[in-house]
């Protein structure tokens, strides 16, 4: 009979051996902060495809071969505190703030020395995406954004929202208790995939593929960095002081003026609704096409990733 000190051991050493797959099967890149695991395939003009909390980037793997056969670059990395990205710093402080997010895409594009480069993206990814974007047009070339704005106004407080929005943000004001953050420590899968089943409540996904993405949320950096990131955005925990400048400049919601469109799952039921196109257009002077997608939600990569590959292929054609 196995006692509980070697079950703790083996189950330790499980973590480990998944990780390091992980690692072994991702390419790396060393950026000023982190060291970036990322997926890549085909040649070409690169993209830069960015997975949202809780998922990895394995989310783009169907969104990939399409870009690929039409002569394009598909970049995937890891955020982080997700799959084999690590800090490389053991002492800093593990943060995730809408401003690191975005820059690290810049990093990661100056490592890689991609001058020019087109950009996708949902839920955290979504957000890193419009801050590159936003902040530095003359690097991104397009977008493809799936749910459409989501710079945050981390500076002044945010307003209540209508109750049925309230509701569908439990997780964040969870994760901003210690209960929250001991109880993502200890039920990490089962907290995320309830989030992919409520999220998407039509995707109707198999436990492998849920369990490929779940090895990521086994990098120690991920409980540390989700938190910050809940935390952070209504000021209950300090961000970086390099980016004190840069997220005044993101509270005032600065326009993307490079080529976009926007996708939406009709079946999020994070998302919300589609705002008046009026608003839409107020964020993205240059928007292209917004468009619902029925039959999926939150997770639209994983559920539609041919309205994703088409997209970018069609903004990217715009662009030239």
């Amino acid at each position: 009979m196995h006692t509980r000190r070697t079950f703790l051991a083996a189950a330790g050493g499980a973590i480990v051996a998944g990780m390091q797959a992980r690692a072994q099967s991702a390419k790396q890149i060393q950026t000023p902060v982190l060291n970036i695991g990322y997926e890549e395939s085909g040649q070409g003009f690169p993209i830069v495809v960015l997975h949202g909390f809780p998922d990895d980037a394995h989310a783009w793997d169907d969104v990939g071969p399409p870009l690929a056969k039409a002569g394009y670059r598909v970049l995937a990395p890891y955020l982080r505190g997700f799959g084999p990205t690590s800090f490389r710093d053991p002492g800093v402080p593990r943060m995730a703030e809408q401003a690191a997010i975005g820059q690290d895409v810049i990093d990661f594009a100056d490592a890689l020395h991609l001058d020019r480069f087109a950009v996708a993206g949902y839920d955290w990814g979504g957000r890193a995406a419009c801050i590159a974007a936003a902040l530095h047009p003359d690097r991104v070339r397009a977008a493809v954004l799936i749910s459409g704005y989501l710079i945050q106004n981390t500076i002044d407080p945010a307003p209540p929202s209508a109750p049925e929005t309230e509701k569908n943000l439990w997780y964040q004001y969870y994760f901003n208790t210690e209960r929250g953050r001991a109880g993502l420590a200890a039920n990490r899968r089962a907290i995320c995939k309830y989030l992919w089943q409520t999220w998407s409540p039509t995707w109707h996904f198999a436990d492998e593929t849920y369990n490929r993405t779940a090895a990521s949320f086994d990098n120690p950096d991920f409980v540390d960095c989700v938190i910050h990131s809940y935390r952070h955005r209504i000021g209950n925990a300090p961000g970086e002081a390099r980016f004190k400048d840069v997220e005044q400049r993101l509270a005032k919601r600065p326009q993307i003026e490079v080529p976009t469109i926007i996708l939406r799952g009709a079946d999020d039921t994070l998302g919300g609704r589609q705002p008046a196109e009026s608003a839409d257009r107020a964020s993205f002077p240059n928007l292209l096409a917004r468009r619902m997608i029925d039959g999926a939600g939150h997770f639209l990569p994983h559920e539609k990733p041919e309205a994703v590959s088409s997209a970018l292929i069609e903004v990217l054609a715009a662009s030239k």
